[in-house]
C-alpha cells in the first residue's frame, strides 16, 4: 500500500501594486474632504440643525405622547429650546455687566500679585546672575580681552533723524458705519435663523426624510439600511441627551462650588463650564481659566485659587470616569484615539464649530462603517470594538510567541463560557488559520515551531480550569462582552455525565488520541486529551508518525478501549485518512474509532470509515463519553449475568 507524502508548500504570491479601484477610492476621499472644506458655510448650519433635531426629537415624541399634534409639538419644542438659550444668554449678560464694574479693581490686584510673584522668584534672577558673573570675574582675574571705548568725533556721529509719517483715515459714511456695526451681529443671527428653520423642517418631516434616505442608500436591502439608520439615530439621540444632561449637571456643580468658595459671578462661570464641556478634552480646562484668574484677583492670597483648581480637579474626573460610564454604558462606540484625531481633523476643517461637531460626526461614520461593507475600515479605525477578533488575536499572539497575553484573553473569555467552548471557538480556529498559512507557504518552519511551543504553553496554563459553564455574574466586565461580540456564540450546555465510568475507562491510555497528518494536529490531540481527562476519561496521545505503516506494529495498545483521531483541517476525504483508519482497525480490532474533522470540505458527503464523526471538540468529548458509558453499562450487565 502506497503512503501519500505531505503536499508541497505553495509559492507565495508577490504583493500587488495599488489598482485602479484603490486609486479611485483615494481620489474620492480627497475630493470629499475638499468639498467639505469649500462648502463649510452651507454644511455647518445644516449639521447644527441636524444636531438640534436629534436633541429635540425625544421632546417632540414626549409631547406627542401627551396627545399634542405634530406641528404644535415641534413648535413648542423649538420655543422651549430658544427660551432656554435666551435665559442662559440673559444670565451670562447680567453677570458680565455686574463683573465689568469691578474689573479695574481686579486688574490692580492681579498686577500687584504678579509683581510680588516676580520679585520673589524671577525678580531675583538678575541679581543671582550678576553675583555669579562677579565671582567668575574674580576667579578668572578680570576680562581677558578688555573692551575698547571709542571716543572723539566718531562717537558723536549720529544717523539722520527719521521723517515723521501720519496716516489719516477718512470719515465713514452712514452706510459704512451701519455695515461696520451690524456685520458682526448679522452673521450669527443669520446662522441661527437657518439652523432653527432647517431643524423645524427636519422634525416635521422626519419619517419622510428617513424613507427617502432608505430609497437612496439601501432600497435593495431594507433590513440592513433600516438597522443602520435606527442604530445611528438611537446612538446620536442618546449621546446628545445624556451629554446635555451631564454638562448641565457639571455646570450646576461648578457654579455652586464657586459660590461657596466666594468667586464673583458664579452663575456665569457655571453656565460657561457647562457649555465649554461640549468641547472634548480641552473644554473643562478652558472653563477653569476665567474663574481661576478671578479668584486670584479677589482673594488676598492664593488660597481661593487653589480651591478653584481643586474643585475642577475633583468634579471633572468624577463626571468623566464615574458618571459618564454609568450613563452611557460601556462607551459611545468611539475609541479614545478616534475622539482626539477627529477633534483635530474637524477643527482644522470647520473651525470651532467642527470641534463641537467632531464627536457626533465621527459617531455617524462609525455606525456607517458597521453596516456598509465597503466602509468597514471606518469602524476598524474609529470604533471601540477590537480591531482583531478573538481568533485573530489568538493567532497573532501565537505568531509572536507570547502565550502570556493569550492566557489573559483566555481567562477573560472563560468568565462566561466553558473551556471546551473556548477551545472550539478560539483556539481550534486560530490553529486552522496557522495550518492554512503553512500549506500556502507563508509560515516558515521557525514560526511554525514558535506557534507549536506557544500553543502547548497555553494549553498547559489552562490545565487548572474545569470544563464547566461558570455561574452567571451580576455584572460581566464590559471588555469581555466587547471582546466576544463579533466572533463567539452563546455558551453551549455543559457536558453532563449520565452513568458512572468504570476504572478501566478512567485508567491512563483508555482513549488513544491520534494526531492527523497536518502540521498542528498534534496540538489538537493534546487539547482533546486534556478535555477527556477533565471528564474522567483516561487518555494519552500518539503522533501521526507513531501510527504510520512502519511503526504502528510497535505502538503500545495495552489498555486502549477507544481511539480518537483529530484533524484540524481536512479538505474532502483523502486517501491517507482511509488508510490511517484501516491501520487502526487492523491493529485494534473491535475498538471504536471516533474522527474529529474540525473543518470538513464542502464536497465531502460521506463519512470516513469511523464509528463516530465529530465536528468540534465538544462533540468529540460527548462521543467518547457515550462510548465509555455504553461500555461500562455492558460490563455491568455482563457481571450481573455471571452473578
Amino acid at each position: 500500500m502506497i503512503e501519500i507524502d505531505p503536499p508541497a508548500r505553495a509559492q507565495v504570491v508577490p504583493a500587488e501594486v495599488p489598482g485602479l479601484a484603490a486609486l479611485l477610492s483615494l481620489a474620492v476621499g480627497v475630493v470629499s474632504v475638499a468639498a467639505l472644506y469649500l462648502a463649510r458655510d452651507v454644511l455647518v448650519p445644516i449639521m447644527l440643525a441636524i444636531l438640534l433635531s436629534f436633541i429635540l426629537s425625544p421632546v417632540v415624541e414626549l409631547l406627542q405622547r401627551l396627545r399634542l399634534p405634530r406641528v404644535p409639538s415641534v413648535v413648542l419644542a423649538v420655543v422651549i429650546a430658544l427660551s432656554v438659550a435666551g435665559v442662559l444668554a440673559t444670565v451670562m449678560g447680567t453677570q458680565v455687566a455686574s463683573l465689568a464694574t469691578d474689573a479695574p479693581r481686579y486688574a490692580v490686584t492681579i498686577r500687584h500679585k504678579v509683581r510680588e510673584a516676580q520679585s520673589s522668584t524671577i525678580g531675583q534672577l538678575p541679581a543671582m546672575i550678576g553675583a555669579l558673573g562677579r565671582q567668575f570675574d574674580r576667579a578668572s582675574g578680570g576680562l581677558a580681552n578688555p573692551v575698547r571705548v571709542v571716543t572723539g568725533p566718531r562717537a558723536l556721529r549720529t544717523a539722520p533723524p527719521p521723517l515723521p509719517v501720519e496716516v489719516r483715515t477718512p470719515p465713514l459714511s452712514p452706510i459704512a458705519l451701519m455695515r461696520a456695526v451690524l456685520a458682526p451681529v448679522i452673521g450669527p443671527l443669520e446662522t441661527t435663523g437657518i439652523v432653527v428653520i432647517v431643524a423645524i423642517f427636519i422634525l416635521l418631516q422626519r419619517e419622510d426624510l428617513r424613507d427617502r434616505l432608505i430609497r437612496i442608500f439601501g432600497a435593495t436591502d431594507l433590513h440592513r439600511t433600516t438597522t443602520a439608520m435606527d442604530d445611528a439615530a438611537s446612538r446620536l439621540s442618546r449621546y446628545f441627551l445624556t451629554q446635555v444632561a451631564i454638562n448641565a449637571l457639571f455646570g450646576t456643580i461648578i457654579g455652586s462650588g464657586l459660590y461657596f468658595i466666594g468667586v464673583p459671578s458664579p452663575a456665569l462661570w457655571g453656565v460657561l463650564a457647562g457649555l465649554l464641556r461640549f468641547l472634548p478634552y480641552i473644554g473643562p480646562v478652558l472653563a477653569a481659566i476665567p474663574p481661576l484668574i478671578l479668584a486670584a484677583a479677589v482673594g488676598p492670597d492664593w488660597a481661593m485659587s487653589f480651591w478653584v483648581i481643586g474643585l475642577f480637579l475633583v468634579v471633572e474626573p468624577i463626571m468623566g470616569y464615574v458618571v459618564e460610564p454609568m450613563v452611557y454604558g460601556h462607551s459611545t462606540g468611539l475609541s479614545p484615539v478616534a475622539v482626539i484625531v477627529s477633534a483635530i481633523f474637524w477643527t482644522w476643517l470647520w473651525g470651532p464649530i467642527g470641534l463641537i461637531l467632531s464627536t457626533p460626526l465621527t459617531l455617524c461614520l462609525v455606525v456607517l462603517g458597521r453596516h456598509v461593507k465597503r466602509l468597514e475600515f471606518l469602524d476598524v479605525m474609529l470604533g471601540d470594538r477590537p480591531a482583531l477578533t478573538p481568533v485573530e488575536s489568538f493567532y497573532q499572539r501565537m505568531l509572536a510567541g507570547d502565550p502570556d497575553e493569550a492566557l489573559d484573553q483566555a481567562e477573560a473569555l472563560l468568565r462566561d463560557r466553558s473551556l471546551s467552548s473556548y477551545y472550539d471557538e478560539v483556539v481550534v480556529k486560530g490553529l486552522q488559520m496557522a495550518a492554512a498559512d503553512c500549506l500556502r507557504g507563508v509560515l516558515d518552519d521557525a514560526r511554525l515551531d514558535r506557534v507549536r511551543r506557544a500553543a502547548r504553553a497555553l494549553i498547559a496554563d489552562l490545565a487548572g480550569h474545569d470544563d464547566s459553564n461558570p455561574p452567571p455574574a451580576r455584572g460581566t466586565a464590559p471588555n469581555v462582552r466587547t471582546l466576544a461580540e463579533k466572533a463567539l456564540p452563546a455558551t453551549a450546555a455543559p457536558i453532563a455525565a449520565v452513568h458512572p465510568l468504570t476504572a478501566a475507562w478512567q485508567a491512563n491510555g483508555a482513549i488513544l488520541c491520534v494526531a492527523g497528518r497536518g502540521p498542528l494536529d498534534e496540538v489538537g490531540s493534546s487539547i482533546l486529551a486534556q478535555l477527556l481527562d477533565k471528564h474522567d476519561l483516561g487518555s494519552r496521545t500518539a503522533t501521526y508518525a507513531e501510527v504510520s505503516r512502519d511503526r504502528i506494529a510497535e505502538l503500545d495498545v495495552s489498555g486502549v478501549l477507544a481511539v480518537a483521531v483529530t484533524y484540524l483541517d481536512l479538505d474532502g476525504n483523502p486517501a491517507h485518512l482511509r488508510t490511517l483508519l484501516r491501520r487502526l482497525h487492523d491493529q485494534l480490532p473491535g475498538v471504536p474509532v471516533t474522527v474529529g474533522l474540525w473543518r470538513r470540505g464542502e464536497n465531502e458527503q460521506e463519512s470516513p470509515d469511523a464509528d463516530q464523526v465529530a465536528g468540534n471538540l465538544r462533540e468529540m468529548v460527548i462521543h467518547c463519553r457515550d462510548i465509555a458509558e455504553a461500555g461500562g453499562a455492558a460490563d455491568r450487565d455482563l457481571m450481573a449475568a455471571f452473578a
